[in-house]
């Protein structure tokens, strides 16, 4: 078939355009349904996803994408591209999991298959899948109608404290890319808005020095006790930092189980997160502070290794408005009785604070007895303070970006939760991955066809950014932190 020239713009030839890239969405979804099935089945977490990541390399060779492995020195990452010339639209895949998360499918009760063993609690299973099919079908489209442009998946791992895409950045892989896509499962069918939190998660480790806890306790200087007053510190700089801003915090190390051992080590691991990239940079020092004066203190040495970063979300007005265009000749994902008589099973195990909280994080307002969204959010919505973190900002930093968001499973359901997991094979899943990656693929497929709008997208990218230069959370000597390496 040939491209709808760019100077028609008839409401008829935009929809026939749109049907037509659908459909190549139909005639392959359950192959990408099975794969995603196949991932939910083996889950890996961060820079562990060997077999996710195989499967998603054999699927790319199969289909006749280009592939290169091993990107950016992580060995669970790639590169599929198809097509040649024009302008680069990458669209974006994950397929990490996240630990202790192991849940049977379709029970809405929390029954692990293996205990303490890894669960998809995130959707990434979904998300990678989707995305794969989604750039399958603009290679399809391409190849068909030959249209100068390049489609380029991205198998991206350990999104969930990994910050892959961050590596990724780092490295260049973006340099050449025109405007990348990315969606994530969730309860509602919107495109997302671009706000998230810049991050860092690090280390701070304390040196003291052992001695006996009764007999000679004036010899020691505990680690632990660094440990403990940096904490004491860091509550009470909560109360003076932005109210957008968070703190998290896990010890790592104790130095121990003896109490009768003053610690000569220990370590505590922190997430810091802000509105944007400056205020993380001077929030950090604030906390470094902190870790100093509990040195000080104890009379102990501290040392801090950055181990991921992420950076907030730019958004795209022009990218945002032509797939809320998309999404709203679309419509949902075409549930049935038989997904609401399943979504209600699952809803059954939520609370009515879940519930409404899964409303507020979209800025919608709250439908009692609701259990699946099967309609469109408006693009404009009410800004929720339930904000997250995902290494997708470090991208939207290097190339003009969008997102979406498709609904997958039932409203109410908790992110990282046992329900989400029980939920990732259901049919659900596959309506909400196939719905995703009709707009993600008719996005992309839209920007080759109208060249001009990737190139408005630049200019607002730009406008933007201007002033205020990326600088990546990730600092060129910190390695990607891989199991065993810290």
């Amino acid at each position: 078939m040939q491209p709808i020239p760019e100077t028609e713009s008839s409401s008829s030839a935009d929809g026939e355009l749109l049907k037509h890239v659908w459909s190549l969405i139909d005639e392959k979804k359950s192959i990408f349904w099975d794969l995603s099935d196949r991932i939910w089945a083996t889950p890996e977490v961060n820079y562990t996803e060997y077999k996710s990541s195989k499967e998603h390399l054999e699927l790319l060779q199969k289909q006749g994408f280009r592939v290169s492995e091993g990107v950016a020195g992580l060995p669970t990452a790639m590169m599929g591209e198809a097509g040649e010339g024009g302008p680069i639209i990458a669209i974006l895949g994950e397929y990490d999991a996240l630990p202790g998360l192991s849940q049977q499918a379709d029970v809405a009760e929390p029954v692990a298959l293996e205990e303490g063993a890894n669960g998809h609690g995130c959707g990434h299973n979904m998300l990678g899948s989707s995305a794969l099919l989604a750039a399958t079908a603009v290679k399809d489209y391409l190849e068909a109608s030959g249209l100068p442009g390049r489609v380029r998946y991205y198998g991206c791992p350990a999104e969930e404290g990994g910050s892959a895409k961050g590596f990724m950045v780092r490295a260049g892989l973006f340099e050449d890319v025109d405007v990348a896509i990315c969606w994530h499962p969730g309860a509602f069918n919107c495109v997302m808005d671009a706000h998230s939190l810049a991050c860092n998660e690090l280390n701070y480790h304390f040196y003291g020095r052992a001695a006996h806890a009764s007999s000679t306790p004036h010899l020691g200087r505990s680690a632990l006790d660094a440990v403990e007053l940096m904490n004491v510190g860091i509550n009470y700089l909560r109360e003076h930092m932005p109210s957008s801003a968070r703190i998290h915090y896990a010890i790592t190390d104790t130095g121990g189980f003896s109490p009768n051992v003053v610690q000569a080590k220990a370590t505590v691991r922190y997430l810091v997160r802000t509105r944007t990239l400056p205020e993380l940079t001077e929030l950090l020092k604030r906390v470094d502070k902190v870790a100093e004066g509990a040195a000080l203190m104890t009379e102990t040495r501290m040392k801090r290794n950055i181990l991921s970063g992420d950076a907030n979300l730019v958004g795209n007005r022009v990218l945002e408005t032509l797939m809320q265009s998309h999404l709203e000749q679309l419509g949902g994902p075409g549930f049935n009785d038989a997904d609401y008589a399943y979504a209600a099973r699952f809803q059954q195990s939520m609370n009515q604070e879940e519930i409404r909280s899964a409303y507020q994080r979209t800025g919608s307002a709250y439908r009692p007895g609701e259990t699946l969204c099967d309609y469109v959010l408006p693009l404009d919505r009410p800004e929720s303070s339930m904000i997250g973190s995902t290494d997708v900002g470090s991208v939207s930093w290097v190339v003009p970006t969008v997102q979406c968001r498709s609904a997958t499973y039932t409203i109410g359901t908790p992110g990282h939760s046992w329900q989400l997991v029980a939920q990732g094979k259901s049919a659900l899943a596959h309506k909400g991955l196939t719905h995703a990656a009709k707009l993600m693929a008719s996005t992309a497929v839209s920007l080759f066809i109208q060249p001009r709008l990737i190139a408005d997208a630049k200019i607002e990218h730009a406008s933007l950014l201007e002033g205020t230069p990326f600088v990546n959370p990730i600092p060129d000597d910190v390695q990607p932190p891989f199991p065993g390496s810290h």
